[in-house]
């Protein structure tokens, strides 16, 4: 055979080879890459982090999450930006930080990073009843009710009156104080901090006159309606009063008194008469 041809031939075997075995590669990796899905890298707690703790570089760290990251979540290359920013919510070891649950750069942490704009925090002073018990935590939505005597009403004559105030309020926050009583020792008070709006700061600061009452609500239950108070008289229903017996008055006829008997004496040449009282008078 041709000592050229074959060289030839060689030469293209030697090509073929090479090319099939690129294409092979790329076929390969192409497929591996469809298997492996895509991981972004994502700033997450390093810890627990509580409510209102401005983020440093101690409590922050970066995860590796297989495909597209969580809305809003923040990037490792932006982990910058969040830090010294409050932290307006719990938020828990390896968790993306996500950036709605942190307060505006600059606002600072504790609880007035937490209030939106145009809203108010009023601390209400409860005890561990009304408190529902210690189950009003952050983030619970609750009904506030006050009860007392309505203002110009005797407490002797007038009913106790309850109604329910402002309905699915949030709550921001729940602690104890100290706070002096009238002996001037310190005793512990509950304090819940309420999300509202100015007119309902108002209604409340009202309302501290009065004894208040939270009630528990379910967060998902956002209806707000009217609902009609109560009052003391109404827990008894219509109770009929036994009827009374009228006094019978007797009215005696009146008696005139009797009239005196006269009786004439003689003695001798003289007369005399003497009076005497009838039976049953006096003389």
């Amino acid at each position: 055979m041709n000592r050229r041809l074959l060289t030839i031939l060689f030469v293209a075997f030697i090509v073929a080879v090479i090319f099939t075995y690129i294409v092979a590669r790329v076929i390969h990796n192409q497929s591996q890459a469809q298997r492996a899905p895509a991981t972004v890298r994502v700033v997450a707690a390093k810890t627990d982090i509580k409510l209102g703790t401005i983020l440093s570089q101690d409590n922050l760290t970066t995860v590796e999450i297989a495909g597209v990251a969580p809305k809003g979540a923040i990037l490792a290359r932006d982990g910058g930006s969040a830090l010294g920013r409050g932290v307006i919510s719990d938020l828990y070891e390896g968790e993306p930080i996500i950036d709605a649950r942190l307060a505006p750069a600059g606002s600072g942490g504790g609880l007035a990073a937490t209030i939106p704009q145009g809203m108010r925090a009023c601390a209400v002073k409860v005890d561990d009843v009304v408190n529902v018990s210690g189950f009003v935590t952050p983030g619970m939505r609750v009904d506030v009710i006050i009860s007392g005597t309505p203002p110009g009403a005797q407490s002797s004559t007038q009913a106790q009156v309850s109604r329910t105030l402002l309905q699915n309020i949030q709550v921001l926050s729940a602690g104890t104080e100290f706070q002096k009583d009238t002996d001037g020792k310190a005793k512990q008070v509950t304090v819940v901090n309420l999300l509202v709006s100015p007119e309902q700061a108002e209604t409340l600061s009202l309302a501290s006159n009065f004894s208040i009452r939270l009630v528990l609500r379910n967060p998902l239950d956002t209806k707000v309606g009217q609902v009609a108070s109560t009052d003391t008289n109404s827990l008894f229903g219509s109770v009929v009063a036994p009827p009374t017996t009228p006094t019978k008055h007797v009215v005696l006829p009146k008696t005139s008194a009797p009239e005196p008997f006269t009786i004439e004496v003689l003695n001798g040449s003289k007369s005399t008469q003497e009076k005497f009282a009838s039976p049953g008078g006096h003389q």
